[in-house]
């Protein structure tokens, strides 16, 4: 079976009532950029991923996972 990267993204997003656009411009990406995060298109680099555990105040791992 396949892996693929999981994220909580939209949910911890949303909590803070933030737009994919607020949240891009935060960490310097676009809003499309947000988007194929969020739905699993794109996997992003581990800069980028550092900044959104960041702003977010979260860490990386709970931000992402791996899942089968």
């Amino acid at each position: 079976m396949a892996e693929r990267l999981t994220t909580r993204l939209r949910e911890l997003r949303e909590a803070r009532g933030w737009t994919q656009a607020q949240l891009g411009e935060r960490i310097g990406v676009s809003r499309k950029t947000i988007n194929t995060v969020e739905n699993g298109i794109f996997i992003p680099s581990t800069l980028i991923a550092l900044k959104l555990a960041a702003v977010l105040e979260t860490s990386v791992e709970t931000l992402f996972s791996v899942a089968e």
